[in-house]
C-alpha cells in the first residue's frame, strides 16, 4: 500500500502518514548517535563520529557539534550536506536579529524559525525533506539553559535529556531511567558517556570516535561554548571507567 503514496512528500496515505518524512527519519537512525542533557549549570552535548574507513583522514574540526551563535550550539545526526544548509541559515538569522535588536536571539525563536524552514520542505512539491535531526543547546535571559530536539518533519520540542541518531530509542530509555532534575554538568557528562558506551555500535569508546561540547555561564555571566579537547576527553573516558567497560564487553 505504501508504494502508491511514497513518491511525493505532499501526499498523505489513507492512514494519514507522510512516507517520505518517515524515510528521512529512517536515514537518520543509521547515522552516528548524539545525546544532549540539560543540567542545572549548563547543557552537555556528546556525539558519535562514524569512522567508515581506516584510510579516512580524521578531521581537526568538529563533525557533530556546531556553534550557531555565542549563546547557542547544536549536535547533528543525519546527512551532513543537508545540515550545512540549515546551519548556514540559522547563523545568518541569529546575526540579523543581533544586528536589528542589539541582543542575542532567543533560543526557542531561532529553533522555531529553522523548523519552519524544514516544515516547508514537507509541504511543497518538487522538494524533499532535510535528512537531518538536531539537538539545540543554548541559554537566554528569558528561560535560562534550554535543550531542544527537531526532526525532518519540522517538529521541535524541549527536553531535559534526549538522543538522536543510531539506537536512539535504547539511549532514550537509559536517559529516562538515570536522569535526575538536580543533575550537575559534570554528572551530565558522565551520564552521556555512559549512555553512548552502552548504545554505540563500536566495540570500544575512544576520543577519536566522540565529540563533547558544553554550554555554561562563566563567572562574569557571559555564555561560554566549549568543545572538549581530545586529550581531555580521553582522560574523562578513563576517569569515568567508560573505556574499560566498552573493552570488557567485546
Amino acid at each position: 500500500m505504501s508504494r502508491r503514496y511514497d513518491s511525493r512528500t505532499t501526499i498523505f496515505s489513507p492512514e494519514g502518514r507522510l512516507y517520505q518524512v518517515e524515510y528521512a527519519m529512517e536515514a537518520i537512525s543509521n547515522a552516528g548517535a548524539a545525546v544532549g542533557i540539560l543540567a542545572q549549570d549548563g547543557v552537555v552535548l556528546v556525539g558519535e563520529k562514524k569512522v567508515t574507513s581506516k584510510l579516512l583522514q580524521t578531521s581537526h574540526s568538529t563533525e557533530k557539534m556546531y556553534k550557531i551563535d555565542d549563546h547557542l550550539a547544536c549536535a547533528v545526526a543525519g546527512i551532513m550536506s543537508d545540515a550545512n544548509i540549515l546551519l548556514n541559515t540559522a547563523q545568518v538569522q541569529a546575526q540579523r536579529y543581533t544586528l536589528a535588536y542589539q541582543e542575542p536571539m532567543p533560543v526557542e525563536q531561532l529553533v522555531q524559525s529553522l523548523c519552519d524552514t524544514k516544515q516547508g520542505y514537507t509541504q511543497f512539491g518538487g522538494l524533499r525533506p532535510f535528512g537531518v535531526s538536531f539537538l539545540f543547546a543554548g541559554w537566554d535571559k528569558n528561560y535560562g539553559f534550554q535543550l531542544y530536539m527537531s526532526d525532518p518533519s519540522g517538529n521541535y520540542s524541549g527536553w531535559k535529556a534526549a538522543a538522536i541518531g543510531g539506537n536512539n530509542q535504547a539511549a532514550q530509555s537509559m536517559l529516562k531511567q538515570d536522569y535526575k532534575d538536580e543533575i550537575t554538568r559534570e554528572e551530565a557528562v558522565q551520564l552521556a558517556l555512559k549512555v553512548l558506551s552502552r548504545t554505540m555500535d563500536s566495540t570500544s569508546l575512544t576520543s577519536e570516535k566522540l565529540e563533547l561540547a558544553e554550554i555554561f555561564l562563566e563567572p562574569s555571566g557571559a555564555v561560554k561554548y566549549q568543545v572538549c579537547r581530545r586529550e581531555l576527553l580521553e582522560k574523562l573516558l578513563v576517569k569515568h571507567g567508560v573505556t574499560q567497560v566498552a573493552t570488557e564487553s567485546t
